[in-house]
């Protein structure tokens, strides 16, 4: 079942892309739906897409999919629904998230991050699992301005196993907003696993002149690096490509509510 909110946010989408192919940018859907910030459309997105009705299209700004339609869309609007100051339209595609209430009694949700698109989150419906696996939690990490490097371990959390791939994990604590269009939000948990390497586009722990520890999504740019982030309010950091590091590249996220 979808609540009210995430029903418009559907059907708005669906109407942008059947109407003009294109679909609607954060802001319009938040003045659509009458919210206050941003924030709050990213978690209606991050819970259709939990949900399997949308899909965020990796390396395209902007770039939504309508995967599918609940039952109560078939022949028309939902019966009841307000509209949120938008023409009517239809499409297919996505998948997003969204808040869950406070009687999810603050339950961890457990994302795992296709490669397709690193920063999505998946939550788990399910309850954990006995073979779930220990993973250290190494401090913080900045999504943001960055912070000093990462820190010595100082916990560990469970996480399951389809989670991890092959070889080491770790994880680390989010602090700042700078990846939210990625999905990534200030507290967040991120899932790492170890690399020294990355591909185009990947989330990367990165570590800029051995002192700064950041999550950013990796570019290389001729003989420079790039870190970039995933909010219009921060600016691309580029550096040669001795000064940077990667540490690991990211595969999962776990919000608690």
């Amino acid at each position: 079942m979808l609540t009210r909110k995430q029903h418009e946010l559907l059907w708005f989408i669906h109407d942008r892309l059947k109407e003009t192919g294109v679909p609607p940018s954060f802001d319009e859907m938040k003045d659509a739906l009458e919210l206050k910030s941003k924030s709050g459309i990213h978690r209606l997105i991050t819970a259709l897409e939990e949900r399997g009705f949308i899909r965020r299209l990796p390396n395209r700004a902007r770039a939504l999919e309508v995967l599918k339609l609940p039952e109560s869309f078939r022949g028309g609007r939902p019966a009841g629904q307000a509209r949120t100051g938008f023409t009517p339209s239809v499409i297919d595609g996505s998948r997003g998230a969204e808040t869950r209430a406070a009687a999810d009694n603050a339950q961890p949700s457990l994302a795992s991050a296709p490669a397709a698109a690193p920063g999505r989150a998946l939550r788990s419906a399910a309850p954990a699992r006995s073979e779930a696996v220990s993973v250290p939690v190494m401090g913080r990490i900045a999504a943001g301005v960055p912070i000093s490097a990462i820190q010595n371990n100082t916990h560990s959390i469970q996480v399951p196993p389809e989670m991890l791939s092959g070889g080491e994990h770790y994880a680390l604590d989010v602090k700042g907003d700078s990846m939210v269009e990625a999905g990534i939000l200030d507290g967040d948990t991120v899932v790492i696993r170890r690399a020294e390497t990355a591909s185009p586009g990947d989330i990367v722990v990165a570590l800029v002149d051995d002192e700064e520890a950041t999550l950013k999504r990796f570019r290389r740019r001729g003989d420079t690096i790039a870190l970039e982030a995933a909010n219009p309010a921060y600016e691309t950091r580029i550096f040669g490509a001795d000064r940077v590091k990667v540490q690991g590249r990211l595969v999962g996220l776990i919000r608690k509510y």
